[in-house]
Formats: C-alpha cells, sequence, structure tokens
C-alpha cells in the first residue's frame, strides 16, 4: 500500500548575486494555470504538486513548475530561484504586500510582521480515515523536531547568522499558543470551533503547527496530514527521502496503531506538548547536533542518533513497499549535513554569507538542470 504525497513549495525569487526581489503578482499573473499562488509577501511564490504515490513522478512534479518558473523568470530580467528559508542577506525589516486588498494578509502583517516571510516545504500525506489520520498527527507531531533537523536551511538573517540552523522556525509564529494532541477526530473539531469563536485563529487556515491536519471542508472533511515544519530543502533527492522516511513511518503506525504517543509513552499528552515544543526549539537551534528528549521514555538522544535509529526500521518498511531507494539518501544527509550546517561551515571558514548564497543558487540551478535531462525526460 503506497500513500498519496504530495507538496506546496515556497520559494523567494530574486538576482543571482542573492538579493531577493518580490516578484510574485508578475508571476501568478502568467503561471497561475501552472499552479502558482502568491504568498502574503509578494517576495514569496508557492507551488503545489498534484498527490502521487510515485516518487519518480513526485520527482518531476517537484522539478517541472520550476524550470517553467526559471523560463518565465527570465523573460523579466536577470532573475533566478533563491535558495533558504529566511531572508538571509537583507530586507527582513518590511513588508511587501502582495494583495494590499486582502484583509487576511492586511491581519497577518500587523500582526506578525516579517517573521511570517519565510520559505519552506509542506509535506502532505493521504490517509482517509479519520481516526487513523489523529493518530498518525499525534505521531508526527512528536516526531517533527527530527523532519526539522534534516531540513533546516536558513542560519542568516540579513547578512548575519542567528545562532540558529532553522532561524525560520526559531522565529515563526506558532499559532495558537498551544496545540493540543488530538485525542480523536470529534476533539479536533470542538477545538477549532473554539479558537474561531474565540478569535485565536482568524480561519481554518489559521493553525500554525509543526503539524496538523488537512482536507478541503476543515475541520470536518479532512483526508491528508500536512507536515510543516520543514524548512525549504530545494534538493529534490534529498526532499524525497525526508518524505520517504515520514511515509515509512505512518506505514509503520497503520501496520502498529500502538506506536501512538498516546498509548506507548511513559508522559501525559500535556508532558508530551511540551517535550516537543523543547524539541522543536533546540532543533532550531542546532539541527541533527540537537539533544532532544525522547517521547518515549525521556531519554537524551541527539537528532541525528534518533533518525538513525528510525532509519534502520524504516529501511525495512521501505523495501517492503517498494522506496527504499528514495529513502536511502537520508544517510547523505546524516553524514554531510543539512543545508544549514553546510553554509555555516563554510561561513566559518571565512566565506561571506552573500558568497555562500550565491554559490548554493548556481548549485540549485545545474541541480535542477541535471535531474530534469536525466530523469524527468524519461517519465511520463
Amino acid at each position: 500500500m503506497a500513500l498519496l504525497k504530495g507538496f506546496e513549495v515556497e520559494m523567494y525569487t530574486g538576482t543571482p548575486n542573492g538579493d531577493v526581489v518580490g516578484l510574485s503578482d508578475k508571476i501568478v499573473a502568467s503561471l497561475a494555470s501552472d499552479g502558482f499562488v502568491r504568498e502574503p509577501d509578494s517576495r514569496n511564490v508557492e507551488y503545489t504538486t498534484a498527490p502521487s504515490a510515485n516518487y519518480e513522478k513526485l520527482l518531476c512534479s517537484l522539478l517541472q513548475p520550476r524550470q517553467q518558473l526559471r523560463s518565465y523568470l527570465s523573460k523579466l530580467g536577470d532573475y533566478t530561484i533563491i535558495p533558504g528559508s529566511t531572508l538571509s542577506l537583507g530586507g527582513n525589516n518590511q513588508f511587501f504586500r502582495s494583495d494590499p486588498s486582502n484583509p487576511y494578509h492586511d491581519f497577518i502583517e500587523k500582526t506578525y510582521g516579517t517573521k511570517v516571510v519565510t520559505a519552506s516545504i509542506h509535506i502532505n500525506v493521504g490517509i482517509s480515515d479519520l481516526e487513523t489520520l489523529m493518530r498518525a498527527c499525534r505521531l508526527i507531531r512528536v516526531e517533527a523536531p527530527l523532519y526539522l533537523a534534516l531540513s533546516a536551511a536558513s542560519p542568516f538573517i540579513d547578512g548575519a547568522t542567528t545562532g540558529y540552523h532553522s532561524t525560520r522556525w526559531g522565529v515563526f509564529p506558532q499559532t495558537p499558543a498551544r496545540v493540543p494532541l488530538f485525542t480523536s477526530h470529534a476533539h479536533h473539531i470542538q477545538w477549532v470551533e473554539e479558537q474561531l469563536a474565540a478569535g485565536t485563529m482568524q480561519n481554518v487556515r489559521h493553525l500554525w503547527a509543526s503539524v496538523r491536519p488537512n482536507g478541503n471542508g476543515r475541520p470536518y472533511d479532512l483526508n491528508r496530514l500536512e507536515l510543516r515544519i520543514c524548512d525549504l530543502v530545494t534538493d529534490p533527492i534529498a526532499l524525497l527521502s525526508i518524505t520517504a522516511l515520514l511515509e515509512a513511518r505512518l506505514l509503520q503506525l497503520i501496520e502498529n496503531p500502538n506506536l501512538d504517543p498516546l498509548v506507548s509513552s511513559s508522559f501525559t499528552d500535556e508532558e508530551l506538548i511540551d517535550i516537543t515544543s523543547a524539541n522543536e526549539m533546540a532543533a532550531a537551534s542546532l539541527s541533527l547536533d540537537a539533544k532532544l528528549q525522547h517521547w518515549q521514555d525521556g531519554r537524551t538522544v541527539t537528532a541525528r542518533d534518533w533518525i538513525g535509529e528510525l532509519y534502520d526500521g524504516a529501511i525495512i518498511t521501505a523495501k517492503q513497499h517498494g522506496f527504499s531507494c528514495f529513502l536511502s539518501p537520508l544517510q547523505k544527509i546524516l553524514r554531510e549535513g543539512n543545508e544549514a550546517q553546510q553554509w555555516l561551515q563554510l561561513h566559518a571558514v571565512g566565506i561571506s554569507t552573500r558568497n555562500v548564497l550565491t554559490q548554493a543558487i548556481a548549485a540549485t540551478r545545474d541541480r535542477e538542470i541535471e535531474l530534469q535531462d536525466k530523469i524527468c525526460s524519461s517519465v511520463g
């Protein structure tokens, strides 16, 4: 049984030397039919991939919109796609509205400012049974810091290091401030209705936690888990390996419902929320090197070692379901570090923030061209 998977990809646009330039109004006006939509700030643009169970197709559905975007940007001028999940080189002091007449955008700007002007990957995985979906959200919520550790890509703001590997998650306004581990679909509905009535959520989309149940008629009509914690992973192979770990964990949970944290943890649900919040902040600071508290028994373990433990079981599950070759590149991230760690290593030996970014911009472009030519020309 393969699960349907899809991505929401938020990216910055700008110049090859790393300056972010807001172009989303033009992009969306010309490429809306290709799946591009605007974010509240014009420097971000987002595209969504069609759900698929097939990893080869997912790879191409990640690459093809970027090829279209790059082609369009070249018509506007010397513009490109900028890696990273924060305004690495500057511009963090001002909000650039993409749709000045949108009242929800008005609320976001006034309430959060540029804390939300970040780029990220949201991974959606289809689960139709509602109570299985709630169980899945509970498990992935307590393990979400691991996915942040793998994906961290925002160590800079305004040209300087911040002390975070994921500055994005370190400053992002999680809303509402405390989200429960939903014990059932009914509990989720009741809680969302209470937040809307109290004004702590402006609408059903205004649930900004690491993981949430998603669907076309939230909170009632739900059909997928949305993992929202990941920074922008520009390498599609790396992103698919992170997704493969997520899918393997969900398949393990479907086969063994006792993986549910409400069943197999020694902590109460309130304690689990506190542990998970602390783990998220630790992962935002040190990613793979962060010391985390395990949700099952409370032991201290580094994110890298915890992921390694999960990998040993996940690779067996992935082999059984035919996607182990997409999981195996995860070992490269554990060995060589995530994007933030690689950038910080370059910065530590004297390479300027701008030069780190310009190298990443060129490498991202070259990798996409190579993968497109190698793989997507042969995939239908």
